[in-house]
């Protein structure tokens, strides 16, 4: 399903040679869009989608194991930040659980042993979102005017970019939310790749849905614009509807955000 409200830039311009009337209209689209939203979506983005589906796919699968299983990829308690796997606390209005990791290669990452491939495969993906996030850093400070390579040095400590895999619990009854409440990002940059529809963005006052699965949703805080990972009552309920009879969780994928 196509999402018009929401810009879409085809970055494939960038990894060709020569092909500067690309590259001059994706910097257009970038240049209104973080000027008037603060998000957009980005095609042709050089992450492999195989990669993506198969990291929520083994992300799934970690997510079915019993909780004792899988709290034995829970952070130690000298951890500076929640790695590993987490839930949120009991009060929390934000319904899920989640497996977060720093950098491939930082002393803090905690990885499940099972399933197998899984740590293999988030490094992976981490490595190819974060070439996507440098790629997208150039280019937006590119399209703000901003000084060579400002954004580059504003966020030069890149040791506590992070990834997190979400899986939202179902929601108990027609009033409950299952997603995560209004909110904007703490971080200068995220990269949202979604399993299914859930995430929303904000544009004057209006909600917006996005119902790609095959694009990665830019969003920061570049023009005063910010985004939910909410559900909203009606849409969630419609989506519980929509599963195998409420039995399959909805879980929102890998999300990398690039911190200041």
């Amino acid at each position: 399903m196509a999402d018009p409200l929401i810009p879409t830039v085809d970055l494939s311009p960038f990894f060709r040679e020569d092909d500067e009337d690309g590259k001059n209209k994706a910097m257009e689209i970038i240049t209104q869009a973080c000027s008037h939203y603060g998000f957009f979506q980005v095609v042709n983005h050089g992450v492999p989608l195989d990669l993506l589906h198969k990291a929520l796919e083994l992300s799934r699968i970690f997510f079915e194991y019993p909780c004792q299983e899988k709290l034995k990829s829970s952070p130690p308690s000298a951890a500076p930040a929640p790695v590993g796997y987490g839930t949120q606390p009991q009060n929390s209005p934000n319904k899920n659980e989640y497996l977060l990791m720093f950098p491939p290669g930082s002393a803090f990452n905690v990885f499940p042993h099972n399933p197998p491939q899984l740590k293999q495969t988030l490094e992976d993906l981490f490595f190819q979102f974060s070439k996507t996030a440098v790629l997208m850093e150039s280019i937006v400070n590119n399209c703000l005017g901003l000084p060579p390579k400002f954004l580059q040095e504003f966020n030069h400590d890149r040791s506590w970019d992070f990834m997190v895999a979400f899986r939202y619990f179902p929601a108990t009854d027609e009033t409950d939310n299952n997603g995560a409440i209004q909110h904007e990002d703490g971080n200068c940059i995220s990269l949202v790749f979604q399993d299914e529809a859930g995430l929303q963005v904000s544009k004057d006052g209006e909600w917006i849905p996005v119902h790609s699965r095959t694009k990665l949703v830019f969003t920061g805080h570049l023009g005063g614009q910010h985004r939910r990972c909410h559900s909203g009552f009606e849409q969630q309920e419609i989506q519980e509807r929509n599963t195998q009879s409420g039995e399959t969780n909805r879980e929102k994928p890998p999300l990398l955000c690039l911190l200041p």
